[in-house]
């Protein structure tokens, strides 16, 4: 890797543990803006280097520096019920990230982006609903009820942000 592509990974890492702990309480699962870095991450950066920066947020979560929901840190928060939705952010960042170095060219290609964009959200909620599933014994309708229903909206709105923001990003990291 090239010097800018590890300052572009390390700023989208940043970028994910200052939103990550900014979070609104809505039941076991907080409203968090990691999933609009994630998102963010995937459109600016294309599907590896976008893995790399949420592997470099979970490491430094993981070792206890507090970039987690509610400023928390720890292995303990992998392990807790919403780890499952921390790792999920990364096949999320991945299959978002794919094709995004054209997703500008036409309008098919704008939807095929979005539609990669909901698909990684969903690999996301079943990694992150079935560990919580495991966690806490919850049936599947109450886990969809506490855990994905709620945030549906919110995710579409970041998906709309991120979709709306990357194209400037892109082209201001082309310029320079």
């Amino acid at each position: 890797m090239k010097t800018r592509d590890l300052t572009e990974i390390a700023v989208m890492a940043a970028l994910l543990c200052v939103a990550g702990p900014l979070t609104v309480a809505v039941g076991p699962v907080p409203l968090s803006l990691a999933t609009f870095a994630v998102y963010l991450a995937a459109l600016v950066l294309g599907a590896k280097k976008a893995a790399v920066a949420v592997a470099v947020y979970l490491l430094l979560g993981s070792a206890g520096i507090p970039v987690f929901s509610g400023f928390t840190g720890g292995f303990q928060k992998l392990a807790g019920v919403t780890g499952g939705y921390l790792i999920g952010y990364l096949p999320c960042a991945f299959v978002s990230g794919l094709g995004a170095g054209n997703w500008l060219d036409s309008r098919p290609a704008r939807v095929r982006q979005a539609l990669r964009m909901a698909a990684g959200t969903l690999i996301l909620y079943t990694l992150g609903t079935v560990w919580f599933i495991q966690q806490t014994g919850n049936a599947l309708g109450a886990a969809l009820s506490l855990c994905v229903l709620p945030f549906l909206p919110g995710d579409a709105v970041k998906i709309a942000a991120a979709s709306f923001l990357a194209p400037q990003i892109r082209t201001a990291l082309k310029n320079r």
